[in-house]
């Protein structure tokens, strides 16, 4: 996400004990950009968060703050939320016609109404069956699955060369992280790493593996890490530039 924190405003004015309220649409005449409200615990100012996957602004404010306050706060940084959504890559529907990197690779997406049987992939593209309108789904569905079956069985041989044990591996569609590692060895992936570069997905897979033996990002984490896939800057970096078109796919 990008974010913006301006400088702080005034505290809660309800009870601290009060829970925040769930989040909500809020809309503000003249901005075309959708924006949600959201009340946090433990904010202590005001944030504006650009959510690229869900192409929308998310608006965090302490509890207790009224809507007249939020919505001001809004006004004052309209700029810098036009300039935010405007520099966002375009979102990318699965689609018939549309192209989907697997691995990196481009796929164009083929809807042929009479196919039988799952969605798959042939000759370099990906066949999808059935009615028009279930074909994002399906294509959706389809990635996922791949995903899971991706990550786990790297992330099994990985753990084996530790002599670790993956106690479970999920795919979610996470915004913030593309891995994550329990003290209970739990990974967990975002499925859209189906999405990038082999080398990409391979890192990801080793960097939480590396945390089943270091919990940490110590200089004996990294060189973990780095014995257990082929790269680790190069990886690092293209996620840094691309990770936020990942998340406008589907």
């Amino acid at each position: 996400m990008v974010s913006r924190r301006p400088s702080p405003l005034r505290r809660s004015r309800r009870s601290p004990a009060q829970a925040p309220k769930p989040p909500r649409a809020l809309e503000v005449a003249g901005l075309p950009v959708p924006l949600e409200l959201r009340e946090s615990a433990r904010a202590t100012r005001m944030t504006l968060r650009v959510d690229p996957g869900r192409g929308l602004v998310q608006v965090v404010i302490p509890v207790g703050v009224s809507e007249a306050d939020a919505r001001h706060f809004i006004g004052r940084h309209d700029g810098w939320l036009r300039a935010r959504m405007a520099a966002l890559p375009p979102s990318l529907p699965f689609q018939d016609g549309a192209s989907v990197p697997y691995l990196g690779v481009e796929h164009p997406i083929r809807h042929t109404p009479e196919l039988r049987g799952a969605t798959r992939i042939e000759s370099g593209a990906i066949l999808v069956g059935g009615q028009a309108e279930h074909v994002p789904r399906r294509v959706r569905d389809f990635l996922i699955q791949e995903a899971k079956r991706e990550l786990a069985a790297r992330a099994r041989d990985k753990a084996a060369l530790l002599g670790a044990r993956v106690a479970a591996v999920t795919v979610r569609d996470t915004r913030s992280r593309w891995g994550s590692c329990s003290s209970t060895g739990r990974l967990s992936f975002s499925w859209r790493l189906i999405l990038t570069p082999e080398p990409v997905l391979d890192y990801v897979v080793g960097h939480e593996v590396a945390h089943l033996r270091e919990m940490n990002h110590s200089a004996r984490f990294w060189a973990l890490c780095a014995s257990l896939t082929a790269g680790v800057e190069a990886p690092r970096a293209w996620l840094k530039a691309n990770g936020t078109r990942l998340l406008r796919y589907g």
